[in-house]
């Protein structure tokens, strides 16, 4: 089950929030939540903003989901329309300014612990997209693909062929060398 949560038109440029989202791609929502309390950039705020909402959209739905279960799936900054503004110049001159705008999108999403029962030779739930399990679920998965067995030999290629013999090259013709050089040969000698 995923729940989602969009703030539009947010004053900070794209760049600047998404490194700040970059921190909690893939934490569990808790400690999302540390991450943006201790954060120093002072668009984290307007972030635990969106990911609060999207907690609240999660658990308050039909099938509610548990909080503690819950991690941040999806955390983007979409670029939002820009303010064109003008910065007057020496002699006469204007100068433009973009005072870029900022879409923050947070989903959310109940882990659950399906990829530990995949059958042998499936895709890694990580592979398809989610984040990467850690602590217990990523033993728990290395257990599961170990007790899988070892993975099948790869098949053996046919020896490559041999190339067909080159035809002889033409002859290159000397190369040329500048006067400058025949001068310090014959001195040489």
């Amino acid at each position: 089950m995923e729940a989602r949560a969009i703030a539009r038109f947010v004053r900070v440029s794209p760049t600047k929030v998404d490194r700040v989202l970059r921190q909690i791609r893939g934490l569990q929502v808790e400690r999302a939540q540390e991450v943006l309390a201790y954060s120093p950039r002072p668009i984290a705020k307007q972030i635990t903003k969106v990911l609060t909402s999207a907690v609240a959209n999660a658990t308050n739905r039909e099938q509610g989901a548990a909080p503690d279960q819950l991690y941040v799936k999806v955390a983007s900054a979409d670029e939002g329309p820009r303010l064109k503004r003008i910065q007057p110049r020496a002699q006469g001159r204007a100068y433009g300014i973009l005072k870029r705008m900022t879409h923050i999108t947070i989903v959310v999403a109940e882990r659950v612990a399906s990829y530990v029962e995949e059958p042998a030779g499936a895709k890694p739930a990580e592979a398809k997209g989610e984040a990467k399990p850690t602590g217990r679920a990523a033993k728990a998965l290395a257990a599961v693909r170990r007790a899988a067995g070892p993975k099948p030999a790869a098949k053996k290629k046919a020896p490559a062929k041999k190339p067909a013999a080159k035809k002889p090259a033409a002859k290159a013709a000397p190369k040329r060398e500048s006067g400058a050089t025949k001068e310090r040969k014959e001195r040489k000698k």
